[in-house]
């Protein structure tokens, strides 16, 4: 009995590390497992070869942004940081970080997953929600307009409302405990579970239930989005009480399906931008999946922001990639700028995995790899020689 136990948990293990993509990318290479299709570890097609090169050259006509680069040096009392996937502020300017920084339980296991907060100068305020029912694995933090705080959870398949005083007022999904895989795989005897099936046309989900939920956005109503995710490959509308209205998408490459959704944002207008990560573009719905645009100039979206809106009204999209680069978009989907490099040092990027953006200079993002947290100020680029 123990024997077959074990057996089905590295199974699943072995699956949910096929569907991340394998082995991280090694500085100055392709990372594996962002580009479209199922090419990994066989190398690429020729379509994908030539949305490589379409992609080089037009990053190379693109203005590149210089920046500068702080590592904040946060240490949470008792704790620290782990792998750093979710970043965001609310409205004092206290930032939130959603960290894989448990160590209860296996790897990737029962409380790999918790959420801090620190005040505008870096220091730590507390902890929330320790210990969690649905704390498992780290993906997301998101603050809305009335800093409520949303977390979304790949490992437990939940996303979790915290108002402002650190109440949970809103859960959206369950997480699977160790009775249900015993109930499906020995007492009903199943091979496989048809939740984790991956092929083409599948993965379209089912109501309010998730398959390792990715991020949630928002529209002006307060309607909630859920990105969703690994194993499903949808994005899910639910009223701002909590139930479902919809969904849009399975798994595959045509306009309104996804291949990993892994981020998702929204617009003043309640525009909702899904970045799908697996066929390397970014798709935008309006907040009843109507569709309005695609944008493919951003390699594999990780992670996305939108600024909030200017003197002019105007918003810009930052979109970054695991290869180190971070790109500067309108809303419009043209290419305005771009920066950054895969690395470890100080002012590098390896997996972007959430940013969070202040304004248009001011960006902070939250990297898987390098376990940190970087404040990004955007500088003016440089005038030309050619232009004076």
């Amino acid at each position: 009995m123990k024997r077959l136990v074990l057996m089905i948990v590295v199974l699943f293990g072995v699956a949910a590390y096929a569907q991340r993509g394998g082995a991280p990318a090694e500085p100055g290479q392709a990372p594996q497992g962002g580009g479209a299709g199922g090419g990994r570890g066989r190398g690429m097609s020729p379509e994908q070869q030539a949305a490589l090169a379409a992609q080089t050259e037009l990053e190379k006509n693109t203005p590149q942004i210089p920046y500068d680069a702080v590592s904040l040096p946060l240490m949470p009392a008792g704790h620290t940081i782990g792998e750093t996937v979710g970043v965001a502020l609310n409205s004092k300017k206290h930032l939130f970080v959603y960290t894989r920084s448990g160590n209860v339980g296996p790897a990737r296991g029962a409380q790999a997953a918790e959420l801090f907060e620190f005040d505008e100068t870096g220091k730590f305020v507390k902890e929330w929600g320790p210990n969690a029912y649905g704390f498992s694995f780290a993906h997301t933090v998101r603050i809305d307009k009335d800093d409520n705080v949303w977390v979304t959870d790949e490992g437990s398949n939940m996303v979790m409302k915290f108002n402002p005083q650190g109440l949970v007022t809103l859960v959206l999904g369950r997480k699977d405990e160790a009775i249900d895989y015993m109930e499906r795989f020995l007492e009903e005897g199943r091979k496989v579970d048809p939740v984790t099936l991956t092929g083409p046309g599948t993965g379209g989900g089912r109501g309010g239930s998730f398959g390792r939920p990715t991020d949630v956005a928002f529209d002006l109503q307060g309607d909630i989005f859920v990105a969703d995710g690994y194993t499903n490959s949808r994005v899910a509308k639910f009223t701002k009480d909590g139930d479902f209205v919809k969904s849009i998408g399975t798994r595959g490459n045509a306009p309104g399906q996804f291949s990993t959704p892994h981020t998702i944002a929204n617009d003043a207008k309640g525009n909702i931008y899904v970045g799908d990560r697996g066929n390397q573009r970014i798709q935008v719905f309006d907040p009843d999946f109507n569709p309005i645009r695609i944008i493919s100039n951003v390699r594999a979206p990780w992670a996305m922001c939108i600024t909030p809106p200017n003197a002019q009204g105007q918003q810009f999209l930052f979109s970054s990639d695991a290869g180190g680069k971070i790109y500067k978009e309108d809303l419009e989907g043209h290419l305005l700028g771009w920066f950054g490099t895969i690395g470890k040092k100080v002012g590098q990027f390896y997996w972007v995995h959430e940013v969070h953006c202040v304004s248009e200079n001011e960006l902070y993002t939250g990297e898987a790899q390098n376990w940190r947290v970087q404040k990004l100020t955007l500088k003016p680029a440089p005038r030309s020689t050619a232009a004076r």
